[in-house]
């Protein structure tokens, strides 16, 4: 069923963004139909018609039912709003991004059923392929493959696990590289000097990156699988990867025997990628089930499943916002300045910055980045209390009471590191009637002869466990914790057109309407080409047209010749 012109106008941010948290409705935006001029929506028919005749039998099986069924049109831009309604039909939704949005945040939708949707429009300059993200790519590309339950449910699982990876702060500049170069490439206003200058940028931020990140890793799988990944056959694969089912010239080229298929593995890993380039080779997966187990081979090497000292490192050397949890849920998010380790365990953990704690993902009273600002530092592992060693956190208020723990109180906490705590009890925490957080006034913290702690730094707020089991990217409350100083949100702004630009706008509306009041009389449509050809003859697409216009009037041999004759010139 036709969607009407009211449905394609409605929308709005608000609307699309409830349900959502704070910190991801930022990224949300109108998606305001009235944007797309005459030009973006005869791309998008152009493409759709290309992609759909070769997709058709190239595709997997449901991608050209997931077309209809997601409520994609040949011969419009969709709506999102009508997308989203059709998805929730399968456990998914839609929201409208404006271009690239933060990776984390991206996945963080996806793990939630939401599909962000680029809602911006790609230019007839770069029909074929734009490096950047547009409603071709995220919603011709991306949504008719979820109405396959097996991708569908690995995307999900795939969101879950991309969203606790580390990133580093190589990959921040990366991302930001890319996006600023992207969105140069389609901006018709960019000039090749700011085009240069951004891909030497992006050079410069490549040659810099030493080590792949958990991201990075994570990043390589999903262009593998969800973005360029074939199904079925080795040698006779389907294509099921959004980059290259909303890529007209890469969906007939990379099924090309020069383009090597290699069985999809978790070694996929090791094969890196360029945007700007066709891909020299392709991963082939069997089954959509076999995607996920693949996922959890990669998800059990990362820091958010193995914890200790070696995950730990990890967040360390990313000089970015990760979150340690400890054993007993407690979670510190921040940027780690320092680990110090005792045998095969961690004893001590010092943050740099605005630090928070939480517990499930939501900020303790008094313990979020208001208070932590200039950073935060505990010691971790067992101590001897009563002559035994003891985890802290199996401490009840029971428990504490016979320690004779009270206001005040002088306490001393010998670590088994070595780490010597001592300070006034000035507050206890309990989180499920166990010990969380120890506040002292006064305190010292040493180990040796190093000074970890000094009584004039202020209270100082011991986390009380005795192992991080889980170390994952980003704060464990994202809305207590607040915009970090990356990833800010930005929108693509509207494009000003010329007095040139508008007259083609208006011929691209006059052969549109020609098309669907069904002209078929041959001395409207010769005056209609008449008109194109004396105000713009070398545009092509319009003259693709009108070329269809003629044929379905059988004038073929008369108009269509003509037309024929300029699209060769």
């Amino acid at each position: 069923m036709a969607v009407t012109t009211s449905e394609f106008k409605t929308g709005t941010a608000e609307h699309f963004a409830k349900g959502l948290p704070a910190h991801l409705r930022r990224y949300v935006v109108d998606q305001d139909y009235s944007r797309y001029t005459p030009i973006d929506q005869a791309v998008w028919r152009h493409i759709m018609r290309q992609l759909k005749s070769h997709l058709a039998v190239h595709a997997h099986p449901c991608y050209v039912d997931g077309l209809q069924k997601t409520g994609i049109e040949i011969d419009r831009i969709p709506s999102i709003s009508h997308m989203s309604e059709r998805l929730e039909t399968f456990g998914w939704r839609a929201v409208p991004v404006s271009g690239f949005i933060p990776p984390a945040a991206f996945m963080e939708l996806q793990s939630l059923g939401v599909l962000p949707i680029a809602s911006d429009m790609r230019t007839v300059e770069h029909l074929l392929y734009t490096p950047a993200p547009d409603i071709v790519h995220e919603a011709a590309g991306h949504a008719p493959i979820l109405v396959d339950p097996a991708f569908a449910s690995y995307l999900k699982s795939y969101a879950t696990v991309a969203r606790k990876a580390i990133i580093s702060r190589e990959d921040m500049d990366q991302y930001e590289a890319i996006r600023v170069l992207s969105d140069l490439k389609e901006d018709p206003g960019s000039t090749p000097n700011q085009i240069r200058q951004a891909e030497e940028k992006l050079e410069k931020v490549n040659r810099s990156i030493k080590e792949l990140s958990e991201a990075a890793l994570l990043g390589r799988m999903n262009w593998w699988t969800a973005e360029y990944g074939l199904i079925g056959d080795l040698n006779a694969p389907k294509i099921f990867g959004a980059g290259l089912l909303s890529s007209v010239g890469e969906s007939r080229s990379c099924l090309d025997p020069k383009v090597k298929k290699l069985p999809l593995t978790i070694d996929c890993i090791n094969f890196s990628y360029d945007i700007t380039e066709k891909q020299p080779q392709l991963f082939v997966v069997e089954a959509f089930e076999q995607l996920e187990s693949v996922l959890q081979e990669l998800a059990a090497q990362m820091a958010f499943r193995t914890g200790g000292p070696s995950a730990a490192q990890k967040a360390l050397k990313s000089r970015t916002v990760n979150t340690l949890e400890l054993e007993n849920g407690l979670q510190i998010s921040g940027q780690l300045r320092e680990v110090k380790t005792f045998g095969d365990a961690i004893s001590y953990l010092a943050f740099t910055g605005p630090t928070l704690l939480a517990n499930n993902c939501k900020v303790m009273a008094g313990q979020g980045v208001e208070y932590h600002n200039q950073g935060f530092g505990t010691p971790i592992g067992r101590v001897k209390l009563a002559g035994q060693w003891q985890d802290l956190s199996s401490l009840s208020v029971a428990d504490c009471q016979r320690l004779g723990w009270q206001e005040s109180s002088r306490i001393h906490l010998q670590y088994e590191s070595g780490c010597l705590v001592v300070g006034n009890l000035k507050n206890m925490m309990f989180v499920k009637e166990r010990l969380a957080v120890l506040t002292l006034t006064g305190a010292t913290a040493t180990l040796g002869d190093e000074l970890l702690f000094d009584s004039s730094w202020g209270d100082f707020d011991i986390a009380c466990g005795s192992r991080v089991v889980s170390v994952y990217g980003g704060p464990g409350d994202r809305d207590a914790f607040g915009e970090t100083d990356y990833f800010p949100k930005k929108l693509i702004p509207r494009r000003i057109y010329s007095d040139e630009t508008l007259l083609r706008h208006r011929l691209y509306e006059k052969v549109r309407g020609a098309r669907e009041s069904q002209i078929t009389d041959a001395v409207a449509l010769s005056r209609l080409f008449s008109e194109v050809m004396a105000a713009t003859p070398s545009e092509w697409l319009l003259q693709t047209e009108l070329l269809e216009l003629a044929e379905n009037a059988g004038l073929q041999a008369t108009l269509g010749a003509k037309i024929e004759a300029a699209l060769e010139d």
